[in-house]
């Protein structure tokens, strides 16, 4: 169930990691944890927490509007832990998510002593089991819409030249007008939404196991596949045999569907915005964004991208 603590949304402060320590302590405070010794994890779309004293991970949400798709990802994970299907899971007992200083916080079990990535390859299987459930009706699953979600990420865009702004705009209008196009050849149904090596975590008990569940949406199944493509093909972040590997355990191949090219540059100009909104806080995020930009523009190859 969802719950605040009366805090108006319009009040937030900037998301930094000294706001987000803010939030932290008030949140352990009503959860009845200890905060002393919390490592942040990573400060994306997430301030990414886990707690020194107690096996929990505290996640904070940059978007202040975040918490229907909060409330959402708690019920997946509720679900999903219902199926015994391997992913992140809730704290048990704590009253969650919660508005704290305008700030959607969510508590999760911490399946890792330290920080560790599972491979592209278990990513296929756990995508090809997912892929094959059924959702309930009572997820409440919304239907994904990525040309509405690049517009928001567009016009809440800041630091940007009006010929940089210009021409990711023109980009997006004719991306959508060639999504609306596209023949979809695998089932529509429910897609993790954000699948890629940096969402699939080794569990301390060796297991693979999904995280980041706040995506979980109704769409074409491409969409799950897209990121580990254009991972490998675009930017050389995965090798031959990586990829191989996951195309066998999955069983398709999206770049062999005739629709790759046009979903890969939407994945692309979507990753490009969202390192855009993280540059008022990271110059090195900053100076990337200008990169992707100018690459896109000119057509120039992507291996020299750096993730985030």
């Amino acid at each position: 169930m969802m719950s605040g603590d009366g805090d108006t949304q319009g009040n937030v402060t900037p998301f930094t990691a000294e706001a987000a320590e803010d939030v932290l302590r008030e949140a352990c405070r009503q959860a009845e944890l200890d905060p002393a010794g919390a490592k942040l994890l990573r400060l994306g779309s997430n301030a990414v927490y886990r707690l020194d004293h107690s096996p929990v991970i505290v996640r904070i949400a940059r978007d202040p509007d975040a918490l229907l798709e909060m409330d959402r990802a708690v019920g997946v994970a509720r679900w999903l832990a219902e199926h015994d299907f391997p992913a992140a899971r809730v704290l048990p007992g704590v009253r969650q998510p919660l508005v704290i200083g305008g700030r959607v916080v969510t508590y999760w079990e911490s399946a890792q002593d330290r920080e560790e990535y599972a491979t592209v390859t278990e990513l296929g299987d756990l995508l090809r089991r997912l892929h094959w459930l059924e959702e309930p009706q009572s997820l409440g699953l919304p239907y994904y819409d990525p040309m509405a979600k690049v517009t928001a990420s567009l016009g809440e865009l800041n630091g940007v030249t009006d010929d940089d702004r210009t021409f990711l705009e023109e980009r997006a209008e004719k991306l959508g007008k060639e999504y609306d196009r596209l023949d979809f050849v695998l089932p529509f149904g429910m897609i993790h939404g954000d699948a890629s090596i940096g969402n699939i975590l080794r569990h301390r008990n060796g297991q693979a196991i999904l995280s980041d569940l706040d995506g979980f949406t109704l769409a074409p199944r491409e969409w799950d596949l897209i990121q580990t493509a254009i991972f490998y093909d675009r930017y050389g972040w995965h090798d031959r045999s990586q990829y191989e590997g996951f195309v066998h355990h999955y069983g398709f191949d999206v770049m062999n569907w005739p629709g790759y090219k046009v979903l890969g540059d939407i994945r692309e100009l979507m990753m490009t915005l969202w390192m855009g909104h993280q540059g008022a806080a990271s110059e090195r995020a900053a100076e990337e964004f200008v990169h992707r930009v100018a690459e896109i523009r000119s057509g120039d190859g992507r291996h020299d991208w750096q993730p985030m």
